[in-house]
């Protein structure tokens, strides 16, 4: 796990050697271990690392034995043992340990088809000097992140966007983005935020040469035909058990100490149970819990714990860490990243880097399992809209009546009520933005100071969805995840906040053959009736504790809502200014008073607010 970035002049300008590498020194934290050059006339390498395997002989940037290939690397290939056997058998010699030789070894061999053979997560840039080409890849599910820029008359690029911000990109907002960042959070590839800057999508390839950059596309999401999908249960759970502990066997290879987290959740609970059985040793395990008891997943973290004889660390989070947390967020995440979220995982990382380097998560199994509680949704959707339409229309009405008659915790949950039985029968797309919006559309609408300038949500969505063949809204969904929310989501958050602590995070649930056995899956089998994650429960989960598998989904959350509603905030929020975000300071007054008040739970778009506030002022 590492910092990559470089500079390629499309002209014979030779690269600035100094300015490379304090491009590289930006990515510090993501390679305290060792920083590398490499520096041939107009294209430079740099690289920062963090040692997980090879500790002796896997520095970088890494050559060829002849010199004309050149690569700097950040990820992990699991099956490089494997492969290494077969080039070996081929007539490769290898000099080094590394799976970062592999890769060289591979392109050697096979060129840019070297993507489809690899098993794990990565974002390279390989200079190949006898076809004056850089190539440039990232894993297929998303897991490693890839920013680029074509700038000065240059190609530039890196792991995060302040390596290329280092050369002199001017950092400018793209305004055009600010109705995708307050809906989904987070501005997704291939955009960004800056308007100089891309991000490589995943699955993707860059090749850069004689002045043109090409995009391809190595790998997609498996559609398989919905007629065609797999409903033979007990096949499909003794190979996705297979597939699983395999998964988690490869990526338990290490020469460092390592752990895993544990949130007391089923996914990660399964990591720890098939980890335990596969060390000889206790396996280190870390959980986070807060004093806010409705968040607090540690006693159940300790069911698992206890289970498995694994060495547990816990450590509590609270409201004083907010001001660091805000900070380390838009450092680290560089434009603003709205899932508030990241806090734990930062604070989860830092006490775990404390005893290791790397840790298995169980990230990614929502996405695999069609395990989100919004999948339930579209099961329930699809019988709500075969009632008759007066109890679709009356069952919304009273609840939301009723809703506004009390307060609290009562409050949200007839709301949420409201929310789910009415959106239950529009059409898939237009209840896919309202799941996805942190706040209801109409008041997102009227939030912004222009809704008619910019990328809107709506169009976003259509654009991706395009793409996607499945007609049944289940499988909409899931297109979707893998496409958008997983990637520029769930593992940008890992990614950046594990390597704000110089810690690896590997992801077993995400193994591409697992991904692709799934997706075939029918979602009879993946959910009978309305029981989330059948598939693991009936293999791994029947391993667990009852306490596991009978606790509701509550998420890697944290009380936003309550902190907000306290006093120590009111400075923060008064802080903000709407005019200069372009938004309208009275819509986001009442925001904040709404969630002050109990009326509504918003305090993870407040938390959005500040961010994009302090990037902003930050940036002028």
């Amino acid at each position: 796990m590492c910092g990559i970035t470089g500079i390629l002049h499309h002209t014979d300008r030779p690269v600035d050697r100094d300015v490379l590498a304090a491009m590289t020194a930006t990515l510090v934290h993501r390679g305290p271990d060792a920083q590398g050059l490499f520096v041939d006339n107009h294209v430079g390498l740099g690289h920062r690392r963090l040692s997980i395997i090879d500790l002796d002989t896997g520095d970088q940037p890494l050559s060829s034995e002849d010199g004309s290939l050149v690569i700097v690397f950040n990820g992990e290939i699991y099956n490089y043992l494997e492969l290494r056997d077969e080039l070996e058998a081929a007539g490769a010699r290898f000099r080094t340990a590394s799976d970062t030789e592999v890769i060289l070894q591979a392109y050697a061999r096979w060129g840019t088809a070297c993507q489809e053979r690899f098993n794990g997560m990565w974002a390279f840039a390989l200079w190949d000097a006898g076809n004056n080409q850089l190539f440039l890849s990232r894993d297929r599910i998303g897991e490693k992140p890839l920013y680029y820029s074509e700038y000065d008359d240059s190609f530039l690029f890196g792991s995060e966007a302040k390596s290329i911000l280092g050369y002199g990109v001017p950092a400018q907002p793209d305004e055009a983005m600010l109705e995708l960042y307050l809906t989904l959070g987070y501005v997704p590839a291939p955009h960004s935020f800056y308007r100089h800057l891309k991000k490589l999508q995943p699955g993707h390839f860059l090749i850069v040469r004689d002045g043109r950059v090409r995009e391809r596309a190595y790998w997609e999401f498996p559609q398989v035909p919905e007629s065609d999908m797999r409903t033979d249960a007990a096949g499909v759970a003794a190979e996705f058990e297979e597939l699983l502990r395999d998964s988690v066997r490869l990526r338990m290879r290490s020469d460092v100490p390592f752990g895993a987290f544990l949130s007391g959740g089923l996914d990660s609970s399964s990591i720890v149970a098939l980890m335990s059985e596969e060390s000889p040793h206790a396996v280190e395990t870390f959980t986070i819990g807060y004093e806010e008891t409705a968040y607090d997943e540690r006693a159940l973290a300790r069911l698992v714990a206890t289970r498995f004889g694994t060495n547990h660390h816990e450590t509590v989070v609270q409201p004083a860490v907010f001001e660091e947390a805000l900070e380390r967020t838009l450092h680290h995440y560089d434009e603003p990243f709205g899932d508030s979220s990241a806090i734990p995982t930062g604070i989860v990382s830092g006490a775990a880097a404390r005893h290791v380097k790397m840790v298995l998560t169980g990230d990614g199994g929502d996405e695999a399992l069609s395990g989100y509680t919004s999948y339930q949704g579209e099961k329930f959707s699809a019988a709500w809209q075969r009632l008759p339409g007066f109890m679709q229309r009356s069952i919304p009405a009273l609840a939301g009546a009723l809703g506004s008659l009390v307060h609290g915790n009562l409050r949200y949950r007839l709301n949420r009520v409201q929310g789910v039985t009415a959106s239950a029968s529009w059409p898939f797309e237009r209840r896919l933005l309202d799941k996805l919006a942190w706040l209801p559309s109409e008041v997102l609408r009227s939030l912004l100071a222009d809704a008619r300038q910019g990328y809107r949500a709506a169009d976003y969505i259509a654009d991706v969805l395009d793409k996607c063949s499945f007609t049944d809204p289940f499988y909409r969904l899931m297109y979707f995840h893998f496409a958008v929310t997983l990637p520029e989501g769930m593992l940008t958050k890992v990614d950046r906040m594990s390597m704000a602590y110089s810690l690896e995070t590997r992801v077993p649930f995400l193994d591409h053959r697992v991904v692709g056995l799934m997706a075939g899956v029918d979602k009879q089998v993946k959910m009978r009736g309305y029981e989330r994650k059948s598939v693991l429960r009936e293999t791994v989960g029947k391993r667990l504790p009852q306490g596991i598998l009978q606790a509701p989904k509550k998420g890697f959350a944290i009380p936003l809502r309550e902190w907000f509603r306290g006093d120590a905030f009111d400075a923060r929020l008064a802080g903000i200014d709407a005019g200069a975000l372009g938004i309208r300071a009275d819509v986001a007054g009442r925001v904040i008073r709404d969630n002050r008040a109990g009326r509504s739970d918003y305090g993870n778009f407040i938390w959005m607010l500040v961010l994009l506030d302090q990037w902003c002022k930050n940036l002028s």
